[in-house]
């Protein structure tokens, strides 16, 4: 569900893995982005809302909601966005070859973290289309030196693939790491929803309390009080 209070801390302007706040919203331009994956991979794939229903919604309809979303996870920094947005206007058929693309692997994200949190194997399918785009995200990754020494970045140039490399290196680094085990589906039958059960004794079951699990909670009250009656 969208519109819903963040519940882990920021994530660096890298798109790196970590924890997501709310996103900045209209200060980032376009519509805001719930950003409470705790990983871009997984905020990626939480781009897609009443999933499992036949209300589905996908708020990437654009490559402008792709730059925006981008920009509200991390992933981009404004400069980087408005950059990409010039480009996109100049070629707006590659621009919109590069949100198929990224449909595409987020599906497969989607495919692999879902089976993983559910305790089955990802498909074959799955894994290979995410196998195929990865490659070309981290052919693209250069070693700078800054002020606190080497690191890995991407380079400056505005290729319109750019939002998505983050997000396949964010979910290359959780599938090697030992947070796979952490990963989590939202219980509501109406969300899907991924996230990281970071809490101190694991039992989270809503992507957010406020909106998945309060809807629960009335849910069954009204259930209760009909069955009483």
């Amino acid at each position: 569900m969208r519109q819903r209070g963040s519940e882990d801390g920021a994530r660096g302007s890298d798109g790196a893995q970590g924890g997501g706040a709310k996103g900045a919203g209209a200060a980032a331009g376009g519509h805001p982005f719930e950003i409470t994956g705790g990983a871009l991979c997984l905020d990626l794939a939480n781009t897609v809302d009443n999933r499992p229903t036949g209300r589905r919604r996908d708020y990437l309809a654009t490559y402008d909601d792709l730059v925006s979303w981008g920009m509200q996870a991390g992933a981009l920094t404004r400069d980087e966005a408005a950059g990409l947005r010039t480009r996109a206007r100049r070629d707006p058929a590659q621009a919109r070859r590069a949100l198929a693309g990224t449909l595409k692997a987020r599906e497969a994200i989607f495919a692999i973290f879902s089976a993983e949190a559910q305790g089955r194997r990802p498909s074959p399918e799955a894994l290979a289309t995410f196998e195929t785009a990865l490659p070309g995200a981290l052919a693209r990754l250069r070693l700078r030196r800054g002020a606190g020494g080497y690191e890995l970045a991407w380079p400056d140039e505005p290729h319109l693939d750019r939002v998505v490399w983050p997000a396949l290196r964010s979910a290359t680094e959780l599938l090697t790491s030992a947070e796979l085990r952490l990963i989590r589906l939202c219980a509501s039958e109406t969300c899907d929803w991924l996230f990281l059960d970071r809490s101190r004794n694991q039992s989270r079951r809503w992507c957010n309390m406020k909106v998945c699990g309060n809807r629960h909670k009335v849910r069954e009250h009204y259930l209760r009080r009909r069955g009483a009656g």
